[in-house]
């Protein structure tokens, strides 16, 4: 995974984890294929991991609240198999295929807030989820007691997984420092480029004596 880079009519080899404008952890950019195939995964995943959160909400809601024993335990035993069976795996494809298509498209992990902010609340719920909620829910699911922390838990989650949807659609903020830097970087290449390409050309165009 190394990318040819060329500069001035030189060609260099590059690692794909730094570049010469500081982007760190690059890789080669996404096709067009594979960029829309990440994105329907990434939209799925992550909206499977909602509706996932958002059930573990209700079954903690019921159990907290009904008088009838024999349906806590069911609620935490249902809670149970999501959390150890879907959950995890849903949540880990969601954050693998948004890092890869921050790093092979142009929106960069660092380069805008909205980013920044979503890679790190999906890094933060990701870790609550496999070393604090799940050893609840099995906690719970043995003891059948009614636990109100299997309601704010899912609660909070839910809220932070509308919030990442939310910057997700509108993209607000604009971009980081590092962001604008890249931004003036690019254009100042680009307009590099133009005027080599002008100076190519007139040079092409002039007769020689």
């Amino acid at each position: 995974m190394y990318a040819e880079v060329s500069t001035y009519g030189y060609s260099r080899r590059q690692t794909p984890f730094h570049r010469p404008d500081g982007t760190v952890f690059h890789v080669k950019p996404l096709t067009r294929s594979v960029r829309r195939a990440l994105l329907v995964v990434h939209v799925a995943t992550s909206v499977s991991w909602l509706g996932l959160t958002l059930g573990l909400l209700t079954l903690g809601v019921t159990a907290y609240t009904t008088d009838a024993p024999a349906t806590t335990q069911a609620s935490y035993d249902a809670m149970k198999i999501l959390a150890n069976w879907l959950i995890v795996p849903v949540a880990l494809l969601a954050l693998v295929s948004g890092l890869v298509l921050s790093l092979g498209t142009p929106w960069g992990l660092a380069r805008h807030w909205w980013v920044s902010i979503k890679l790190w609340l999906t890094l933060i719920t990701f870790v609550a989820t496999v070393f604090a909620l799940r050893p609840t829910i099995n906690q719970a699911a043995v003891l059948g007691i009614p636990n109100t922390s299997l309601i704010a838990a899912p609660t909070v989650a839910s809220s932070a997984y509308f919030f990442m949807t939310a910057i997700s659609v509108l993209k607000p903020w604009g971009p980081t420092r590092r962001g604008r830097r890249h931004r003036i970087t690019t254009t100042s290449r680009a307009a590099s480029r133009t005027t080599s390409r002008k100076l190519v050309d007139e040079r092409s165009s002039t007769p020689t004596a």
